[in-house]
């Protein structure tokens, strides 16, 4: 029997043995482990390319490797999707977010394997990336792809997407609470005991794969040996502000240096510029290659020598302000150095950069207040874990995701207050200057972000394409009334007729009631034309740019029943107020059932 035959058997047996409940839970365990084994291959690909290049053969040659290496990876990427894939591959996150508002939920099979094989080519090979963005590319893609093929409606689609997503996190850093308040905080997810429950069976199906194929090895290794001590507080707050301004940085950088790259059409010459560029980087500042989890663990155990590692002009580490400069480095071109990988061709994520840029700048905050001279004196090993949850809750505008995630890897759940207090101050200012986070902020300008408000969410999910109406009479300015009433008025329910010139541009509208009056005074029938009785719409709808909110805006300001549409300069169609919200209110009870 085919798969198709058998899997027909197989649903006919759901609908007759489990309820719709009981089957997402079954789903959800199922996402899970796919998703934590898409995590577990992405992990091992990486770290066996990485292993091969510090292996012994190589030792002699490290400096010139750091050089090299990365653009033979991003090489490698670019050959893959120019001769392969021919596919865009996006920002895992990103990517996901524009399926859940735009295309409800469907995201292409490709994004299974593709992210799979380019993220450990460029992270492997010294891209200055993480794997934590392909990792969420790779399970959302697993959990949209499996809810479509037990056809699972739109709803439990997106919740599916979550799921996985919640379990690329929890496999990733063996953190299954963070998991889920990262999927509810950066997914939108209502909070409901519906949505609850798989996301924990799907988070710890994932966990239990990743400890079951990787062992109780983790991402990040803390031992908390110094409590918080409350004469710390205003060194912490002072953090705060520094890491929200470093964020702030972050994401101009980041957003910079993308469009500097968007300006180049072809591939080959972002590549080679942008190849260029990192290995300039990697081989002054070592610390930059790769992932950068080493910098982290160091920093955290206390060792910076290690943590800095080799650098190419035999700077004298045991002079403290040196190694201050040097972690402020990192600090700083962590930021330029992943977003130029991406600009290169690079498929990776943010999340890890952004941990590495907070561990090194939390460090050095902590060097600078010990070697002031003044009495007091802080944990290094605390400021280093606090400075990673400030950038993250800047940069990635998720401070619940940044308190919970570094309390659970790291055991700090001590240092809850310092966590709590630089999460808050750095997501405030980092939203005051950029109002939405690097996942964001191109889908919150096409008004494409899915956000908590529903009624946002339900305009945004509607489609313009299926409210516009076309079956209208159009007029030409210079035909008589005689013409309008013959082959307009007695053919049409309509009672408006759009009026439009020799190049299908826009000129006005004629209603019926303009010519109600005229319409038995014969002796008018060849002497008005169209162009003396149109006059101006009460507003029009840009097809290319106006969202359905601007629609909706529209509609209330105008107070009309119909507008025309335009599309790129010409008459397209109109919309009318009833079709727009009985389309409304079908759409809302898609999102809320």
């Amino acid at each position: 029997m085919s798969f198709k035959g058998l899997l027909r058997k197989f649903l006919i047996w759901k609908y007759k043995h489990i309820s719709e409940a009981q089957f997402i839970y079954i789903l959800s365990i199922l996402v899970g482990f796919l998703a934590g084994m898409g995590t577990v291959v992405l992990k091992n690909l990486t770290h066996t390319i990485r292993h091969l290049f510090n292996s012994y053969v190589f030792k002699d040659y490290q400096s010139t490797l750091y050089f090299i290496l990365p653009i033979i990876g991003l090489l490698l990427v670019y050959i893959i999707k120019q001769t392969w894939l021919k596919k865009h591959i996006g920002h895992g996150i990103s990517t996901t977010l524009h399926a859940i508002s735009k295309l409800n939920g469907i995201i292409p099979r490709y994004n299974i394997y593709a992210a799979l094989i380019t993220a450990p080519l460029t992270a492997g090979f010294g891209g200055s990336v993480g794997l934590q963005g392909p990792a969420v590319s790779v399970g959302s893609a697993l959990g949209s792809n499996a809810a479509r093929l037990f056809h699972m409606n739109r709803k439990t689609r997106l919740l599916l997407i979550a799921c996985a997503a919640a379990g690329a996190m929890a496999s990733m850093f063996k953190a299954p609470i963070a998991a889920i308040i990262f999927a509810i905080e950066i997914f939108s997810l209502d909070i409901a005991f519906a949505s609850l429950v798989p996301l924990l069976l799907a988070s710890v199906s994932a966990v239990v794969t990743s400890y079951f194929f990787l062992g109780t090895d983790v991402l990040l290794r803390f031992e908390l040996t110094d409590t918080f001590q409350i004469n710390d507080i205003g060194f912490y707050a002072l953090l705060g502000v520094v890491t929200g301004l470093m964020s702030v940085y972050y994401s101009k950088v980041f957003f910079g240096i993308t469009n500097f790259f968007k300006q180049f059409d072809s591939r080959a010459k972002r590549l080679v510029i942008g190849g260029l560029a990192i290995g300039t980087m990697l081989y002054i500042i070592p610390p930059l290659y790769g992932e950068g989890y080493g910098v982290m663990n160091n920093l955290l155990k206390g060792d910076h020598i290690a943590a800095i590692g080799n650098t190419p002009f035999n700077l004298n580490l045991e002079n403290i302000w040196i190694v201050i400069g040097l972690l402020l480095g990192i600090a700083v071109f962590k930021a330029i150095a992943m977003t130029t990988t991406f600009g290169a061709g690079g498929v990776g994520g943010v999340f890890i950069p952004t941990l590495v840029m907070g561990s090194a700048l939390g460090n050095a905050f902590a060097k600078i207040i010990n070697n002031l001279g003044l009495d007091f004196h802080v944990s290094e090993s605390n400021f280093t874990l606090i400075g990673m949850t400030g950038l993250m809750a800047g940069v990635l505008h998720a401070p619940l995701t940044a308190i919970f995630l570094i309390a659970e890897i790291t055991g700090g759940y001590e240092l809850f207050v310092p966590l709590m207090l630089v999460a808050a101050i750095s997501f405030s200012i980092t939203k005051y200057y950029i109002s939405h986070s690097i996942y964001t902020l191109k889908l919150a300008k096409r008004g494409e972000l899915i956000t908590h408000d529903k009624d946002k969410n339900v305009l945004m999910m509607l489609e313009i394409d299926k409210v516009i109406e076309t079956n209208f009479i159009i007029l030409k300015p210079e035909m008589k009334l005689r013409e309008v009433l013959e082959n307009a008025v007695a053919k049409s329910s309509r009672n408006h007729f759009p009026v439009v010139n020799e190049k299908h541009e826009f000129l006005g509208v004629i209603r019926l009631d303009d010519v109600r009056h005229m319409m038995f005074n014969t002796e008018l029938y060849d002497k008005v034309d169209v162009e003396s009785l149109m006059h101006a719409d009460a507003g029009i709808i840009n097809y290319e740019k106006d969202t359905m909110r601007h629609i909706m805006d529209k509609f209330k300001t105008s107070g009309a029943w119909n507008l025309p549409v335009i599309k790129q300069g010409k008459y397209y169609g109109y919309i009318s107020k009833s079709k727009l919200l009985t389309a409304y209110r079908r759409q809302l009870i898609n999102v809320t059932h």
